[in-house]
């Protein structure tokens, strides 16, 4: 193997955008960004698509308004999409929810499996395990990057050249990486993305496979102490995985919580401006024009964006809620995206 290939299988970018090859604006908007801005830049194309397509459609909207009952027949199938929606949406949320529901027996076994892990990692810390998600994913990071120290130099001892620089090459690598998911851990809070954010940049999966193959193809020049480090680094890595799944979990249901009771805030406005619409509001009831256009074109469409708002809400979440599933669907070392393979 050339070290030109060892490059490529060696090392990889500390972030997960520089390893898919994905776009900045693509990350920054289904992760990065505000959920409730987000909303609100759908809420704003909706609202001016609507006033676009009434200028340049023909017949505008304003006649379509006059002459027939199309603020009824709009306003009546939003006030039951969004009766429905917000019920569906509610019932699927609390349906997740339940799975933490159970009799004190699965309570018992789930706080026994809690212990047991808390148990592992203060044996891997050799001190207390930090209570904060993003602690305690920073101090796996930081005891991961230790043993990768401690493998280099172990291995700098070796005959093998080429072992001593895919090493020392793979090293860097967790490094960079772990520098680069410390920064981002320090200072985060559970509750926002950003500690799930920064878990997602540490690629553990790639690293540990990395360990595995080096063990076996250098398995004739390694010494008991140097398999030794290769192991202990292994199993730093593989602690990192579930604490990185059970923090996906809680964030999930921490999100499908905040989801519901957000739809149900943005549901109540909706419901009143779709019933004023349906009782109130003819084209005779606004006349006039501002900036060119007629009142009742902006009354509408303002009053139908209004209408969509929990709809809107409930893509923005599942805009980072889907990708993050999908990113870590395997647990372990098997790499599903082909631009990390």
């Amino acid at each position: 193997m050339s070290n030109d290939d060892d490059s490529t299988a060696v090392s990889t970018a500390n972030t997960m955008r520089g390893r898919s090859g994905e776009s900045r604006l693509k990350i920054w908007l289904l992760f990065r960004t505000n959920r409730f801005a987000l909303t609100a830049v759908f809420a704003g194309l909706v609202f001016v698509s609507l006033l676009v397509c009434s200028l340049l459609l023909d017949p505008s909207l304003s006649s379509e308004l006059t002459s027939g009952d199309t603020v009824e027949t709009t306003f009546s199938a939003m006030l039951g999409a969004i009766i429905t929606g917000t019920t569906l949406v509610v019932t699927i949320s609390q349906l997740v929810l339940s799975q933490e529901n159970g009799p004190l027996g699965d309570q018992r076994e789930r706080m026994s499996d809690t212990m047991d892990y808390r148990n592992y990692a203060k044996d891997l810390f050799e001190t207390v395990v930090p209570a904060d998600p993003s602690a305690f994913l920073s101090q796996l990071v930081e005891e991961t990057e230790r043993r990768a120290e401690v493998l280099d130099r172990i291995v700098r001892e070796s005959d093998n050249d080429e072992l001593v620089d895919q090493t020392a090459e793979f090293v860097d690598s967790i490094h960079g990486n772990a520098h680069e998911v410390q920064d981002q851990l320090e200072g985060s809070k559970f509750g926002t993305f950003d500690v799930l954010f920064a878990a997602l940049n540490f690629n553990y999966a790639w690293k540990i496979y990395q360990v595995e193959r080096m063990t076996d193809e250098f398995a004739e020049s390694l010494n008991d102490d140097q398999e030794q480090a290769f192991d202990d680094l292994r199993t730093a890595l593989s602690m990192f995985g579930p604490a990185r799944e059970h923090v996906k979990t809680l964030y999930f249901q921490w999100a499908l919580i905040d989801l519901s009771v957000y739809i149900i805030y943005a549901a109540i406005p909706a419901l009143i401006v779709s019933g004023a619409m349906l009782t109130f509001v003819t084209a005779e009831t606004f006349t006039g024009s501002v900036l060119s256009i007629p009142v009742v074109t902006w009354v509408f469409s303002g009053a139908f964006t209004i209408t969509l708002v929990p709809f809107l809400l409930f893509a923005a979440y599942i805009l980072r809620i889907a990708p993050v599933a999908k990113r870590t669907l395997a647990i372990g070392p098997l790499i599903l995206r082909d631009s990390q393979r």
